[in-house]
């Protein structure tokens, strides 16, 4: 099919325009929809599916997803259909993923070029609506359906974490799903494995603990505090994974999340409150300076895991040492005024931008900077 290649910072994904009939036949709703005497039956979901057992669940306890409220959004959308002329029906995109990585052939310059069908069906992580909707308005009206193109934004190939990270952000509005609800389904969902379950155990405690100094800076999407934030949850959870994952051999060996989770925030708080320290209160979360911005502070995490390597023992009098060592930081605060901020850390994107000053910061605590493994 023709579709085109958009990318965004570190990003990939596709926009292509489907007819309505060959749309729906290459989706699967994950939830069940009503119209006037008939129904879509949710197809089934399976077990290792993470991402579709995620929606699922979301939509099957939230209040938001009722049975009287879908059958009514259905309606006034399908309702929308039969009267617009002139107007769009679908003016918006509907946001597809499929676990398959796709094949893009571009024809030439400006993105365009011919993409490669999924081998299954594409989950919808925004639109089931209107896409019920649509498939009840066919039934009825299959002429004037066939008139109808709808433009899909496609991604391909990612985790699952990808995937529903974005399903949170998309629904995370007052009007959809209740957010403390989607962030304790989050956390218990895409955070299966043990590794991932002790970094997220980790977000948790830098948010919420009373001498963390990211607490409540952290968007959970759905924490409580109206300060603002300084770092997505998934961001930072990424940069702690990452750390927690090369050295999950070793956390097992020392007696696992038990007694592994405290000490490891230990070490981060420790250390931020170290770097707090040296910018100082004047640069420290201020606005004008980029030192606690989230590319700065995944930076910072992966100086941490640096550290820790070189120095994490003896606890006490640790932070005392890192204040120490981080001491050389206080007078690179001005690299960090946001004003010429990315000329001074030129970069492709973030991705870059955050191994660049991970480098820098770590050269001038005279840390040795270890590999980050993608």
């Amino acid at each position: 099919m023709q579709a085109t290649q958009i990318r965004q910072k570190d990003g990939v994904f596709y926009f292509a325009n489907y007819r309505a009939k060959d749309l729906m036949s290459k989706v699967r709703f994950i939830s069940r929809f009503y119209g006037e005497g008939e129904e879509i039956a949710p197809s089934r979901v399976a077990a290792d599916d993470d991402i579709a057992q995620f929606i699922a669940k979301i939509e099957r306890n939230d209040e938001a997803f009722q049975r009287s409220l879908s059958r009514s959004k259905v309606k006034q959308l399908k309702n929308f259909y039969e009267t617009a002329v002139s107007q769009p029906p679908i003016p918006g995109t509907v946001l597809l993923f499929t676990s398959d990585r796709l094949n893009f052939r571009a024809d030439g310059d400006g993105g365009h070029g011919t993409l490669t069908e999924p081998s299954t069906k594409y989950l919808i992580i925004d639109g089931q609506h209107r896409l019920a909707a649509l498939h009840f308005y066919m039934q009825e009206r299959p002429d004037d359906a066939a008139t109808i193109n709808v433009p899909c934004i496609i991604f391909d190939g990612r985790s699952e974490d990808f995937a529903t990270e974005m399903f949170v952000i998309i629904n995370s509005t007052p009007t959809r799903i209740n957010k403390s609800h989607l962030v304790d389904l989050y956390d218990r969902v895409s955070f299966a494995a043990p590794d991932r379950k002790f970094a997220a155990r980790l977000v948790e405690k830098l948010y919420g603990e009373g001498d963390s100094p990211l607490r409540y800076r952290i968007n959970r999407l759905g924490g409580r505090s109206q300060r603002d934030k300084w770092v997505l949850q998934a961001e930072l959870f990424n940069e702690l994974h990452r750390w927690v994952r090369g050295r999950w051999r070793s956390i097992q060996l020392a007696g696992g999340s038990s007694k592994e989770v405290p000490r490891y925030y230990a070490i981060i708080r420790d250390f931020f409150k170290a770097a707090r320290a040296v910018f100082g209160e004047a640069v420290w979360g201020k606005e004008g300076y980029m030192v606690t911005k989230p590319v700065t502070i995944k930076a910072m995490v992966r100086v941490c895991a640096d550290i820790a390597r070189e120095d994490a023992e003896p606890e006490s009098g640790r932070l005392a040492r890192w204040e120490s060592r981080l001491a050389p930081w206080s007078e690179m605060a001005k690299q960090f005024r946001e004003e010429g901020f990315y000329e001074r850390f030129p970069a492709k994107g973030e991705v870059e931008r955050v191994a660049r000053i991970h480098r820098d910061l770590a050269k001038a605590a005279g840390i040795d900077a270890g590999r980050v493994r993608p």
